[in-house]
């Protein structure tokens, strides 16, 4: 369901030139040496529009590096008057909203943990009011996606126009090969919810290191995002925070170099005839499995009602268990990933267990009615 908002397209921000939009720098500034030297290989690359660099850092836990604070945005100020690069920096509260536009910083972003605070947005929000300046809004720590449609509400409320979203991730418990789990459809359906809205994939926080950002910077650009963020450090071995997730400029160029650039749309006849004929099949099967998941759906109804005339609850552990084993095994075998089958049995278990619970329960009285009976001194059976 799309919502009212309504942004202004990519094209229009000022330091847009093509697709991919590259935003690349230091995890953290550092020294105003490191700073420099840092943007001056990137602009010399070619590949990079807006140079990042945080400047408040927002730590974990007390006692490690949080920032240089507004001491190194002079630092900014020169990248951009030497290198003619935009600048962009995180902001987190009222204080430096205030400070990066007094420095002429082009371009904010709104961090994870600040994105899931609706009162902090709220802050850096009303502190933008008056403001001609691109904001990013990071997803939310966790995958909640209506905290992010409500951070983006916030800032358009503001008279915001130039909002894009940026997504680096969200956290797990699980222990995968990533540190913030990509969930792509999460972003994907963020956009669908907003018009217009830029997607810029931060892979450097998706991987947590260097090694993976190739792959996952390709598979935004395969989903069609508008630009990637990816850091960026003259010696990533000596850097003060998030040393293993950065590269150096020289490396980033090779990165960007050997992405495959898609088209998000053809003009070919030929091409859209044999796309139109593949999708009309997928639709054949997508009716198909409606169909199916009917027939399922009144096969376990009919099992609820059997197992209510017997007195047996509705849940079977083991059953399920081996259903699991099975059709995942058997989804493998048909090259369908464990992760996938999992989730789908999942949500089928779900749907068939609210439909045995209506049948087993669709003979008792609620609990409103149940009061009023006892209220009134009438038998609730009578």
């Amino acid at each position: 369901m799309k919502t009212s908002i309504q942004v202004e397209p990519i094209t229009s921000w000022t330091h847009y030139k093509k697709r991919p939009l590259v935003i690349s720098g230091p995890c953290s500034a550092e020294t105003e040496e490191q700073v420099l030297q840092t943007a001056r290989e990137l602009a010399a690359s070619g590949k990079v529009d807006i140079f990042r660099a945080g400047i408040w850092k927002p730590r974990t836990r007390p006692g490690t590096f949080e920032g240089m604070g507004s001491a190194a945005l002079p630092w900014l100020k020169r990248v951009k008057e030497e290198t003619g690069l935009g600048i962009a920096t995180e902001v987190a509260n009222a204080k430096h909203v205030y400070e990066a536009l007094k420095y002429g910083v082009d371009h904010l972003w709104i961090g994870a943990r600040s994105t899931a605070n609706p009162f902090v947005v709220q802050e850096i929000a009303d502190a933008l009011q008056g403001s001609d300046i691109t904001v990013l809004v990071k997803n939310p720590i966790n995958p909640e996606l209506e905290l992010w449609v409500g951070a983006i509400e916030r800032i358009k409320k503001a008279g915001i126009t130039k909002i894009g979203a940026i997504h680096r991730g969200f956290s797990s418990y699980e222990k995968t090969a990533f540190r913030n789990i990509p969930h792509w459809l999460i972003p994907v359906e963020l956009k669908q919810r907003v018009e217009n809205l830029p997607l810029i994939c931060d892979p450097s926080h998706i991987c947590g290191n260097r090694t993976l950002l190739l792959e996952i910077s390709q598979k935004a650009m395969d989903l069609n995002f508008d630009g990637l963020m990816i850091e960026s450090h003259i010696d990533p071995s000596v850097a003060l925070s998030d040393a293993a997730q950065q590269v150096t400029p020289r490396t980033l160029t090779c990165i960007i170099n050997r992405l495959v650039m898609r088209n998000p749309e053809s003009t070919d006849s030929h091409f859209l005839n044999v796309l139109e004929e593949l999708r009309g099949k997928i639709d054949i099967y997508d009716e198909q499995l409606i169909d199916i998941l009917e027939k399922r759906m009144n096969v376990a109804k009919s099992i609820a009602r059997y197992k209510k005339e017997n007195s047996i609850t509705i849940l079977q552990t083991k059953r399920w268990a081996e259903v699991v084993q099975k059709i995942v095994a058997l989804g493998e075998k048909k090259g369908l990933s464990n992760a996938f089958v999992n989730d789908m049995l999942r949500l089928i278990h779900q749907e068939s267990i609210n439909h045995q619970n209506q049948v087993m329960n669709d003979a008792r009285i609620g609990s409103e009615e149940l009061e009023e009976k006892v209220k009134n001194g009438v038998s609730p059976t009578g």
